[in-house]
């Protein structure tokens, strides 16, 4: 087998490291593409090392699966430049990492840091927060009503509601929600011209920026050292006096922790959330089917994480020689999971370019699979679960008001702008 018979065609390839692609539809094209004709084939990008890219559901099941195969913590679990990865070798000391989070980690140290905060978002605790999220909730239908029938659906609800539930977990005052919430877009939406730091650049989705990381580092250092003077009921306590085999974690590993919670712990949401209003504006028989039977509510939560996919791409990296759909892989190949392609595959999904309440089985790979599976995924189904329950019985006309919009990015993304006209009943 030559190079040429696993190579993808190389505008495919560099459509799917074009954070534009991800905000204009381009790449669900491209995935289209490489699922019918190559589902499995190496990218070869200027500036990038080669990559596998994994376009099938079963096959981005089966490596997540495998753990001990294909690792997180190796190479860059995002897609990232030679020259930003040379950039972050240098500074870390020689690992590719800027960060060190349960998403940089594999076994023995993944399980361990994950059990510091588990039992935070398992259902058992949820529960106990049910009736405090709903009032949040409640308030967040009552500020939509109260705009007059009009609103960006994004700046008023689906970015501040799950914002406002995961801080008042962590412990971060409500006064600081807004500045979590800009420094948030400036880490996922680096190579966004409207959200980026200094108004992005077009390879910065490749790269975090590192200005954003320090200011976050230097919030939750300070957060720190108030949480251990005065410990609290919250998550920044927990992570504060962590203790790992009998020591403190380190000040990187304790930075990283808090900026994955104070940033996936609510931006995912709010982009499954505004992918949800957006395809209910576009599909009234959708919303005229929960309005008749709101036990279809909780399929309405998971078909819009599945029509989301709020992470678009991890990065694994191959830790032997192996074989895998086909193709000869060698030890440190980097792989890239295509998740937003896998939930529209046409054999596991029927109709998968059609949004659907009620859609069984709905077996979306939003979460991820196997040890890395979301730890907030309970979390998040539960919020999205009680706005919905809130708003839908209220919400008698929804309709686009102007131009949706996504941000310009790889890895995490999602609507940036929702502009929509709509009726909230009493």
């Amino acid at each position: 087998m030559t190079a040429a018979d696993h190579r993808i065609p190389q505008d495919v390839a560099d459509t799917l490291v074009n954070p534009a692609a991800f905000a204009d539809g381009r790449v669900n094209e491209a995935y289209r593409w490489l699922r019918a004709n190559q589902p499995f084939g190496q990218a070869i990008v200027e500036g990038v090392d080669p990559f596998w890219v994994a376009t099938r559901h079963e096959d981005i099941l089966e490596i997540s699966r495998q753990n001990a195969l294909f690792h997180n913590g190796d190479r860059s679990p995002t897609i990232t430049t030679q020259a930003v990865d040379k950039k972050v070798r240098e500074m870390m000391g020689g690992s590719p990492h800027l960060l060190r989070t349960l998403i940089h980690m594999d076994a023995p140290d993944h399980p361990k840091y994950r059990a510091l905060t588990q039992a935070w978002f398992m259902p058992p605790n949820l529960r106990g927060m049910e009736d405090r999220i709903r009032v949040i909730a409640r308030a967040a239908v009552d500020k939509m009503a109260a705009a007059g029938g009009t609103c960006d659906f994004v700046s008023a609800v689906a970015l501040h509601y799950p914002l406002h539930v995961i801080m008042s977990m962590l412990g971060v005052p409500e006064a600081d929600e807004g500045r979590m919430l800009k420094l948030t877009q400036e880490l996922f939406g680096a190579a966004d011209p409207e959200l980026g730091r200094d108004g992005g650049t077009p390879t910065a989705e490749r790269e975090f920026d590192f200005g954003v990381i320090v200011d976050f580092s230097n919030y939750f250092r300070a957060l720190s050292v108030e949480k251990r003077a005065n410990p609290k009921d919250d998550l920044a306590t927990v992570i504060a006096n962590s203790q790992i085999d009998g020591q403190p974690i380190s000040d990187l590993e304790a930075m990283s922790y808090y900026i994955i919670v104070a940033t996936a712990g609510h931006d995912t949401t709010s982009s499954s959330t505004a992918g949800a209003m957006w395809a209910l504006a576009e599909n009234p028989g959708e919303l005229a089917k929960l309005k008749a039977d709101p036990s279809l509510i909780p399929g309405l939560v998971d078909e819009s994480i599945r029509w989301a996919t709020p992470v678009k791409t991890f990065m694994r990296t191959v830790t032997e020689d192996t074989e895998f759909a086909g193709q000869a892989l060698k030890a440190n190949d980097w792989v890239m999971l295509c998740y937003a392609s896998g939930n529209r595959d046409e054999a596991v999904f029927d109709d998968p370019f059609a949004f659907r309440v009620d859609r069984k089985p709905n077996k979306h790979l939003a979460f991820g699979y196997g040890a890395h599976l979301c730890l907030g995924q309970h979390l998040a189904k539960m919020e999205m679960r009680i706005l919905w329950e809130e708003m839908i019985p209220r919400l008698s006309e929804l309709q686009l008001a102007g131009t949706p919009a996504l941000s310009e990015a790889v890895f995490v993304n999602g609507p940036k702008r929702l502009p929509i006209k709509f009726r909230l009943d009493a």
